[in-house]
């Protein structure tokens, strides 16, 4: 009989060593879980066992191909830290999307996958509360979700109300995990608001849009909570102004403003207007406005950088103290982008000549740098550029 991991001789004797994604990129799918009937969850584990080690609320980079097309996709961990020998994500079947598609019908226990290790700055692990308030929409709940699992998990019975909106009540995702632990901590409350009914005409709970009115009916006290935030973009911004309207001190809420599914549509809405070489010299204006870089020369910096995409073949100027991808986006250059921040990894490109200035925050390994390889969000150019894309 195959022994498995809870039979492994030393298994149990000490926490295995951190994971280490510059020596370790691949993951390996260990289950798949269905959790409506179009979001599944994903867990993976490392070839030798090593643990993850995250806080909660962060996300990890996937870095796919699919279809001969090299895709790199964000999704925030749905499990908790405090269950380091696996991580897992929580994927809503979007239409139309290559990942989410090209995951649901094609990931499968067994199948390996190239990861980025865990990023980010949403968690409630960096804003200690005795009170909070977490608010999410749709597949928006996995950030959310492994917070409230790390509570559970610690013993932490904190004072915790989670509301989460979706379109019908068969769409909750999580609803019996948040009802069991609901029943096994004292201080945690859950409240579900469902656009309709859907299916289950039996719902007991309320149906429309969270409001303000909701929102102080079913949490009295939220002005004095610290609020966590997460869904999708319209979402987010109702709650903003509800909270703006209450008075709510804006230095007590954070929100997860990714949506990595549809941001690289977005990426592409910018004006062509500014920096294109082929008849304007917007660039010059940024380039002048906080002078010239160390490394580069007064005439270039007053002048900006010529950025040559070399396969798309489009030229735009960028400012020395301008991002790249920024400069891009202004010039109407359409680019794979997500968290824009140096986290992700999406707008890696191999720089073919040039040098930049780039402060990444864990998007990219140190062995692909060594390559040549940048990210465009966080890099600003010290000379002309030629990139390979």
């Amino acid at each position: 009989m195959e022994t498995n991991k809870l039979n492994r001789r030393n298994f149990w004797d000490a926490m295995p060593p951190p994971w280490n994604s510059e020596s370790e990129d691949t993951l390996v799918c260990c289950q798949v879980r269905t959790e409506t009937h179009d979001v599944k969850s994903f867990f993976f584990a490392t070839p030798d066992g090593s643990a993850f080690i995250f806080q909660p609320g962060q996300f990890i980079t996937l870095e796919l191909e699919i279809n001969g097309e090299a895709i790199n996709r964000c999704y925030t961990v749905s499990s908790s830290p405090a269950r380091p020998h696996a991580i897992s994500i929580t994927v809503k079947r979007v239409p139309g999307g290559p990942v989410s598609n090209w995951l649901h019908d094609n990931l499968k226990a067994g199948g390996k996958v190239k990861v980025l290790r865990p990023a980010g700055d949403f968690t409630c692990a960096l804003y200690p509360a005795e009170k909070y308030l977490f608010l999410s929409a749709g597949s928006g709940i996995t950030p959310l979700m492994s917070m409230t699992r790390a509570h559970h998990d610690l013993c932490d019975d904190r004072d915790i109300v989670f509301m989460h909106s979706a379109r019908t009540p068969d769409d909750i995702i999580f609803e019996r995990e948040l009802g069991l632990i609901a029943a096994s901590q004292q201080n945690f409350k859950t409240r579900f608001i469902c656009e309709r009914l859907g299916q289950r005409r039996d719902w007991p709970g309320p149906t429309g849009m969270l409001s303000l009115a909701a929102l102080k009916l079913m949490a009295p006290d939220f002005m004095e909570r610290e609020v966590f935030v997460c869904g999708p973009a319209p979402y987010m911004k109702a709650v903003r102004s509800m909270l703006d309207e209450a008075g709510f001190d804006r230095a007590r809420y954070h929100e997860e403003s990714f949506s990595f599914e549809t941001l690289q549509l977005e990426a592409g809405q910018a004006s062509a207007a500014n920096g294109a070489i082929n008849g304007a010299t917007n660039g010059a204006e940024s380039g002048a406005e906080s002078g010239a870089s160390p490394a580069s020369s007064a005439p270039a910096a007053l002048a900006g950088f010529e950025i040559n995409f070399q396969k798309s073949n489009r030229q735009i100027v960028c400012g020395p103290q301008q991002h790249v991808l920024e400069a891009a986006r202004n010039a109407g250059v359409r680019l794979a982008s997500s968290c824009a921040q140096g986290m992700c990894g999406t707008c890696k490109v191999k720089l073919v000549s040039g040098s930049v200035d780039m402060q990444h925050k864990g998007g990219i390994r140190q062995r692909e740098i060594d390559q040549g390889m940048v990210l465009l969000c966080c890099s600003k150019p010290l000379s002309n550029l030629v990139v390979d894309k």
